[in-house]
């Protein structure tokens, strides 16, 4: 027990230094994690196209303007939708606010338009007293620099990804092979978790769209953006996205489409969660909801909202990584024990089938060169081993001159009848 908790201690040393270290590079942690994810989603276009005749490079190039064209692309569409629809909303979250302050005062709780008032200042209070103190300057300088950070690594992971592999491996010396597979392990686990990922969270915002679109929802292309991004983070991602909507759903169109929005929220999620999700993501991610929201926390803690983002993937990996690391490769055949490849032409010939009687007869089927070669199987059927033959019955290449013992059965077993074989 005192060695185990010796153990336990440097252990909880270590992860303590290392998540400090985290948190205090978070600004390069966290922007080479995101390049990660993104490198796992587009290296399938950047493979198809080196695959098919196209430089590293150029496929490269290619695979970045397209993820460039696809975000472009939406952020138009978001921003074009927000400027039209943004001033028709205020004025129906106002006439809803309006509706409920009446409802309050002259409903069943009677409540004086003072309380009212008293309560709405005291949560901005308490909102803007949980904000961060931060000058736009500083935070602009941050996210710029990880966009370019998170750019840069993305490229060269894009194209130079198996040297840069190829590159790290050297350090490890004798342990190379079980680097190689805990990373390989590693690698496919976060390619099918992110790619599973992206699916599934472009289903949920698609439905989520329509479904605030057919309800006349302002601002639904911004609200079915920020729900596809949402269910990168699970559980907890969902549960915030579904607020803000379903309050602009309030706001915009009352508490009846409010509740009928919040209804097939919660069908969707539970068919996400019980059948796309162990479909699609199911393969490379299988763990528990407690799991899940330990990860979360601790990755929230450390790196806010995308450290929440990140937190999962990367315990995938460590859960898949690790075993691979700790095991032993496996133990190689001895020589010529593993089977040849069809076709192969040192493949030895199939063994004849031993006869069924018991008096042994000469096989009308068998090669004449091996059945006059003095080869017998003994009464019981079984076949001996192969003994050293004598010289003038070793069967060999032929030789110009030399007698056929085909041609001549006496000369193959001497003393044998002939077309029979004698046991020995």
């Amino acid at each position: 027990m005192a060695v185990w908790s010796l153990c336990l201690i440097i252990i909880g040393w270590a992860v303590s230094y290392v998540a400090q270290g985290v948190a205090a590079l978070r600004i390069v942690a966290l922007p080479v994690a995101i390049a990660f994810l993104f490198t796992a989603l587009l290296f399938p276009i950047t493979r198809r196209l080196r695959t098919a005749g196209m430089r590293p490079i150029y496929a490269t190039w290619v695979s970045m303007l397209i993820a460039f064209t696809v975000l472009g692309g939406t952020g138009w569409i978001i921003g074009v939708r927000a400027n039209e629809e943004f001033p028709r909303l205020v004025r129906q979250v106002q006439e809803t606010a309006d509706e409920v302050q009446t409802w309050l005062q002259t409903g069943p709780l009677h409540l004086q338009p003072t309380q009212i008032s008293t309560w709405v200042s005291n949560i901005a209070a308490q909102v803007t007293k949980q904000q961060t103190v931060l000058t736009g300057a500083t935070v602009a300088l941050e996210v710029l620099a990880s966009i370019v950070l998170l750019l840069f690594v993305t490229f060269f992971l894009l194209k130079d990804g198996d040297r840069i592999w190829a590159w790290f491996l050297k350090a490890f010396g004798s342990a190379t092979p079980r680097v190689d597979r805990a990373g390989r392990a590693a690698w496919v686990t976060l390619s099918h978790y992110v790619q599973g990922t992206v699916a599934v969270a472009a289903v949920h915002g698609v439905i989520m769209g329509i479904v605030l679109a057919g309800m006349g929802v302002p601002l639904w292309a911004p609200l079915a953006v920020l729900i596809f991004l949402a269910s990168f983070i699970p559980i907890v991602g969902i549960f915030f996205a579904g607020a803000v909507a379903t309050l602009v759903t309030l706001g915009a169109q009352g508490p009846i489409y409010a509740l009928i929005f919040v209804g097939i929220l919660v069908v969707e999620q539970q068919l996400e969660n019980h059948v796309l999700q162990p479909l699609i993501v199911g393969r490379a991610l299988n763990f528990h909801p407690l799991a899940i929201i330990l990860v979360l926390a601790v990755g929230g803690i450390v790196g806010g909202i995308a450290g929440a983002a990140v937190a999962v993937p990367v315990a995938a990996v460590i859960y898949r990584a690790v075993p691979e690391l700790l095991s032993d490769p496996p133990v190689a055949l001895p020589p010529g024990a593993a089977p040849l490849l069809a076709g192969d032409s040192e493949a030895p010939p199939p063994a004849p089938a031993p006869p069924t009687d018991l008096v042994p007869q000469a096989d009308p089927a068998q090669p004449a060169g091996r059945a006059e070669s003095g080869e017998a199987t003994d009464p019981k059927g079984a076949v001996p081993p192969a003994e050293p033959a004598a010289p003038d019955t070793a069967p060999g290449p032929a030789v110009p001159g030399a007698p056929d013992p085909a041609a001549d059965p006496a000369q193959a077993a001497p003393g044998a009848p002939s077309g029979t074989s004698e046991p020995r």
